[in-house]
C-alpha cells in the first residue's frame, strides 16, 4: 500500500509541476523579453542576436525557476488531496502528514540533482556564451560604421564616415571619408562605394569608386589632389575583450582556485539552487495542510510569501559573502538551516508533537 501511495503522490506532484513550470516560464520570459528588447534597441543589436540572448537567458533562469515551480507544485498537489478529503482517508489508514515526505523528497531529490548540474556546469557556460555573443555583436556593429545620412567614426577618431544612402548588401552612394594619420589629413569623396569583410575574415574594408582624394596638413598650402577609379581603405576592427569579467561566467572548479570573496559568493549561490529546492520541499508539506472546504489555491499565498522572504535572504547572504562580512565557511547556511528547522518544527507540530505541554497527573 505504501508503494501505491508513494507512486500516487509522485504522479500528482509531477503532473502539477508539468503545468506550473510552463506558466512560470512564460511569465518570466515575458518580463525579461521587454528588458532584453529595450537593451538591444539601445545598443542596436541585430534581431538574431537578440533572440539568441533571450534563449540563453532563459536557460540561466531555470536555476531560479525550477525550485519555485517544484515548491508551488507540491503545495498545489497536496492542497488538492486535502480538499478532496483524500488526506482524511489516508489518516484513517494510519498515514500521517509526515509520511508524505517520502514521495515528496523523492521528486525533490531527483530534481535537485538535475538542478545541481544546471547550476554548476551549464549556467557558467551559458553566461559566458551570452557575454561572447553580445561583445561580438557590438564589435561587428562598430566595424560596420557607415549608415545612411549619419556621420560615424571609429573609437579612436582616426576615421570619419558618411554616406548619402546605404543598402543591406553594403552598397554606398555619396560617400565622404576623413582619415587622420599623424598631422596629415586625407579627405575622400566618391559617387559610390561598398563596405565588406576582408578575404581573411579578420577585418573590414571600404572600397570607393570614381572619386577624388585630398591629402594635406592643416594650416599649410601643400595639398595633393588625386582622382581615382578605385580606392581601398582598411578598417581596423576593434578587438573584443571576451575574457570572463563576472564570477557567474567562471567555471565551478576555477571558483575554488581563486579564493576571491566574489567567487565564494558565486559558488554558494550555485550551491543554493539544489539546496533551496530541498528546503522548499520540506516547507511545502506543512504549508499545504488545509481543510476540506478550503480551495487548493488558498495556501498558495503563504507559499509566495515564504518564497519571497527566503529568496531575499539568499540575496542578502550573497552580498554579505561578497563583501567579506560573512565568512565563506558560513556562506548561505545561516539562511538554509533556520528555514529548514522551521519546516521540521511545523511538521512536528502538525503531527502532534507538543514538547511543552504539561501531562495530567493521574487521579
Amino acid at each position: 500500500m505504501r508503494r501505491i501511495l508513494d507512486r500516487y503522490v509522485v504522479r500528482e506532484v509531477v503532473r502539477t509541476c508539468a503545468g506550473v513550470t510552463p506558466v512560470l516560464l512564460i511569465i518570466l520570459v515575458g518580463t525579461q523579453f521587454a528588458r532584453v528588447l529595450a537593451r538591444a534597441a539601445a545598443e542596436r543589436l541585430p534581431r538574431d542576436v537578440m533572440f539568441e540572448l533571450m534563449g540563453l537567458k532563459t536557460i540561466e533562469y531555470l536555476t531560479v525557476l525550477v525550485p519555485l515551480a517544484v515548491f508551488f507544485s507540491i503545495v498545489l498537489a497536496l492542497g488538492r488531496l486535502y480538499r478532496d478529503s483524500e488526506m482524511t482517508v489516508m489518516a484513517a489508514c494510519g498515514v500521517g502528514p509526515a509520511r508524505l515526505y517520502r514521495p515528496v523528497m523523492l521528486v525533490a531529490g531527483l530534481t535537485a540533482a538535475l538542478l545541481a548540474w544546471l547550476a554548476f556546469d551549464v549556467r557558467p557556460v551559458v553566461a559566458y556564451r551570452s557575454h561572447v555573443v553580445k561583445i561580438e555583436a557590438q564589435r561587428d556593429l562598430r566595424a560596420n560604421l557607415i549608415t545612411a545620412n549619419r556621420f560615424r567614426s571609429t573609437p579612436d577618431g582616426s576615421l570619419v564616415f558618411y554616406a548619402g544612402s546605404a543598402d543591406e548588401d553594403g552598397g554606398l552612394k555619396g560617400v565622404f571619408i576623413q582619415r587622420r594619420r599623424g598631422d596629415t589629413i586625407e579627405l575622400a569623396v566618391a559617387s559610390r562605394g561598398v563596405q565588406r569583410q576582408t578575404a581573411d575574415g579578420k577585418g573590414r574594408e571600404l572600397i570607393l569608386y570614381d572619386g577624388r582624394r585630398f591629402v594635406g596638413i592643416p594650416g599649410t598650402i601643400d595639398v595633393h589632389i588625386l582622382d581615382f577609379e578605385e580606392h581601398r581603405i582598411p578598417v581596423v576592427m576593434p578587438k573584443a575583450d571576451i575574457s570572463p569579467d563576472d564570477p557567474e561566467m567562471v567555471l565551478t572548479p576555477d571558483l575554488l582556485v581563486t579564493g576571491m570573496p566574489e567567487d565564494w559568493a558565486e559558488l554558494h549561490w550555485r550551491l543554493a539552487s539544489p539546496i533551496s529546492l530541498m528546503v522548499l520541499a520540506l516547507l511545502a508539506v506543512p504549508i499545504a495542510r488545509s481543510g476540506t472546504r478550503d480551495s487548493r489555491y488558498d495556501r498558495l499565498g503563504y507559499a509566495i510569501l515564504v518564497y519571497l522572504i527566503y529568496s531575499n535572504l539568499l540575496g542578502v547572504a550573497y552580498s554579505l559573502v561578497a563583501k567579506e562580512t560573512v565568512s565563506p565557511l558560513v556562506g548561505f547556511w545561516w539562511v538554509h538551516v533556520p528555514v529548514a528547522s522551521v519546516a521540521i518544527a511545523l511538521m512536528a507540530w502538525q503531527s502532534g508533537w507538543r514538547p511543552f505541554r504539561r501531562r495530567r497527573r493521574a487521579a
